[in-house]
C-alpha cells in the first residue's frame, strides 16, 4: 500500500521470517557461527534469546548455508512425552518404523541404525529443537542419551537447542547437570542497542529498495522506537510498519512524533495487555460517567459507615477477634500492625488479573524505574535486571529465595490471577493489592490458589548468561572475586578473571552458609544470595505483624 509512496519495491517490515532481511549485527553473526559450528561436528550447541530477537530467522539462514552432506531434522513443537519426541524425530528424518511401536528402546535402536548408515555414507546428521525451554526434564534427559550414539572417533548426531532465556534456567537444574556439561557452545541473543536499531531499520529499508539518504525515520524518532520496543526486532517491525502506513495516510515522506504516538497506540492495542490498557486515553468516556460514578461511591460510603458504626470497634475487641474471612475469595485477612491496609471485601482488590500489571507493581516496589511505554521486563533488562519464571513446591522455597515474587493463581471461579507477595511471617503473607496497599493474608488460604508458578527479578552481573564453572574466564568471575574480597576484608581478590580452585572453595563455603547446594558452581541463585550479602537486593519482609 505504502511501498510506491516511499519508493520501496516491497514491504520493508513484514513480520514473516525472510533470511534476506536478516540484519547481521556482530552478535547475530556470532550466533550463526555457533550454529554452523554445531551442525558441522560441534556436538551440542545451545542458542537462547528473548521472544522476537531473531532466533527463528537465524535458523532459516542456517538452513540456507548447510553443507550438502548434512541431513537435518527440525522439531518446532517439542513434545512433553519421550516416546512422542522420538517418533517426531524419526518422522522428521523420514525414518520408517512400525506404527505400533510403543517402546523407547525400539525407537532408539531404529534411530541408531539410521545414524550409523548416514555415517558410513559420509553424511552429517543434525537434530535442531526450537522452543526447547518447553521440553520436560525427562525429554531433555532422553536428548542427552541420544548424544551417546557415537563411534570411537565421532558423535553420530549433532544437536542444537534453541529457546527463550528460561532454557538457561532449566539447564542449570542439578538433575540436568550431565546434559549441561555436554554443551560445547552456548550463545545468548540480546535485544538490539540504539545504534543497532538504527542500522536494523536502515538495513530493512535498503533491502526493500529505499535509498539510505531518504529514510522516513529521523534520528529522534529512532530513539523513541528503540525505547518503546526495547530493541526487540519483531516489535520494531510491527511498529515501523504501522508508522509507514500512518505517514502514507497523511501523505508525508517522513514520520514524526504524531505518527509515532498513533502507531504506538495501535501496537499497544494489539498486545491486549493491562500495562497498555492503562495508557489509553480514558478522559472522554470518563467525563460522561464521572458524575454517576461519584454518586454511587458517596451513597455506598454512607451505607457502609452506618453498617460499621453498629459493630464494636474497641482495641480490645479487635485484638480478640479472629482474622477476617473474605467471603468472595476464601482468603483469611489480617490487618498489619506496621501499616494500615484496607481489608478487601472482594477478590478484585487482592488479585491482579494481568501479569504486566503485577510486574509494574513489583518494579515499583523494588524502585526499578519503568514506564508504560513498553513491557516492564524490557526496561528492567536494560537496567541490569533479569526477569525469571520458575516453579516452587513450598512456601519455604520462597523464603529461601528471599525476594518479592508474583504468584500465579487460579481463583475459585477458575480464572487466572496474580498476587504480588512481598513478605512472609509465620503463617501469614504480605501482599500488595491492585490499589498499591499492603494487605496480610494467611498462607493456608492463599496456598490452594497458588499453582506453584511464580515470577521474580534479580540484579545480574553484566554479560552473565549461564552458570560458570571452574576454569571459566568471564567478567563475572572478576566481579564476584572482588565482592568476596570486600566481604572478607582481604587485601587482594582470590582471582583476577579465571575461575580457579580458591574461588571455587570460597563459593562452596558461601553456598553452605546460605543454605544452597554446595556444588561450587557460580549460578543465578548463588549470585542472588551474594547480592543479599552486599545489600543490593530487596528481600522478603519478615516483620509486618
Amino acid at each position: 500500500m505504502y511501498q510506491q509512496h516511499f519508493g520501496l519495491k516491497e514491504q520493508a517490515f513484514s513480520i514473516a521470517v525472510n533470511p534476506r532481511y536478516l540484519y547481521m549485527s556482530e552478535q547475530h553473526r556470532e550466533a550463526l557461527a555457533h550454529l554452523l559450528y554445531g551442525v558441522t561436528g560441534g556436538g551440542f550447541v545451545m542458542l537462547t534469546g528473548e521472544v522476537g530477537t531473531g532466533k527463528t530467522t537465524i535458523i532459516r539462514c542456517l538452513l540456507e548455508q548447510l553443507p550438502e552432506n548434512t541431513e537435518i531434522a527440525i522439531v518446532l513443537n517439542p513434545m512433553s512425552n519421550v516416546l512422542e519426541m522420538l517418533r517426531v524425530i524419526c518422522d522428521e528424518f523420514n525414518i520408517k518404523y512400525p506404527s505400533s511401536t510403543s517402546s523407547v528402546k525400539a525407537l532408539t535402536d531404529i534411530l541408531h541404525n539410521y545414524l550409523l548408515n548416514n555415517y558410513q555414507q559420509g553424511k552429517n546428521t543434525v537434530l535442531l529443537i526450537d522452543e526447547a525451554q518447553l521440553l520436560a526434564t525427562q525429554v531433555l534427559e532422553q536428548v542427552r542419551l541420544l548424544t551417546n550414539l557415537e563411534t570411537s572417533t565421532q558423535k553420530l548426531l549433532q544437536i542444537v537447542l534453541v529457546g527463550q532465556p528460561e532454557l538457561n534456567t532449566l539447564m542449570s537444574q542439578k538433575s540436568l547437570r550431565q546434559l549441561s556439561q555436554r554443551i560445547t557452545a552456548r550463545f545468548h541473543l540480546n535485544p538490539l542497542t540504539l545504534g543497532e536499531t538504527r542500522l536494523y531499520i536502515d538495513h530493512r529499508l535498503s533491502v526493500a529498495g529505499l535509498a539510505k539518504s531518504h529514510s522516513p525515520f529521523p534520528a529522534k524518532i529512532v530513539k523513541k522506537i528503540h525505547t518503546f520496543t526495547g530493541g526487540i526486532p519483531r516489535v520494531i517491525n510491527i511498529l515501523c510498519e504501522r508508522m509507514l502506513t500512518g505517514a502514507y495516510g497523511k501523505n508525508r515522506r517522513e514520520t514524526d512524533i504524531e505518527i509515532f504516538d498513533l502507531a504506538k497506540r495501535e501496537v499497544k492495542g494489539n498486545r491486549q495487555s493491562h500495562f497498555v490498557a492503562q495508557t489509553i486515553d480514558r478522559k472522554w468516556w470518563l467525563a460522561g460517567g464521572m458524575f454517576a460514578f461519584l454518586s454511587f461511591v458517596v451513597t455506598t460510603a454512607l451505607l457502609l459507615s452506618v453498617l460499621f458504626r453498629s459493630t464494636p470497634n474497641t482495641p480490645l475487641a479487635q485484638e480478640n477477634q479472629p482474622p477476617q474471612q473474605n467471603q468472595t475469595s476464601g482468603l483469611i485477612l489480617r490487618q498489619s500492625a506496621s501499616s494500615t491496609p484496607q481489608v478487601q471485601q472482594s477478590d478484585n482488590g487482592l488479585y491482579l488479573k494481568d501479569l504486566p500489571a503485577a510486574q509494574a507493581l513489583l518494579f515499583g516496589h523494588l524502585k526499578v524505574p519503568t514506564n508504560l511505554d513498553s513491557p516492564p521486563c524490557w526496561q528492567a533488562n536494560a537496567s541490569g535486571y533479569q526477569c525469571e519464571t520458575t516453579n516452587f513446591d513450598t512456601w519455604q522455597d520462597i523464603t529461601t529465595l528471599n525476594r518479592p515474587v508474583i504468584l500465579h493463581l487460579i481463583t475459585p471461579e477458575k480464572f487466572p490471577a496474580h498476587a504480588l507477595l512481598i513478605g512472609i511471617q509465620g503463617e501469614y503473607a504480605q501482599i500488595i493489592t491492585s490499589d498499591r496497599k499492603q494487605q496480610v493474608v494467611t498462607l493456608d488460604s492463599l496456598g490452594p490458589l497458588w499453582t506453584g508458578k511464580l515470577f521474580y527479578v534479580w540484579r545480574k552481573p553484566k554479560d552473565f548468561v549461564e552458570a560458570l564453572r571452574i576454569g571459566s574466564r568471564h567478567p563475572t568471575v572478576t566481579e564476584v572475586a572482588e565482592n568476596f574480597r570486600l566481604l572478607d576484608a582481604q587485601a587482594t581478590p582470590l582471582s583476577t578473571g579465571r575461575f580457579n580452585r580458591a574461588l571455587q572453595e570460597r563459593i562452596k563455603t558461601f553456598q553452605k552458609e546460605s543454605g544452597l547446594d554446595t556444588d561450587g558452581i557460580l549460578g543465578a541463585r548463588t549470585l542472588m544470595k551474594l547480592n543479599e550479602q552486599l545489600g543490593i537486593s530487596t528481600q522478603l519482609n519478615t516483620k509486618f505483624l
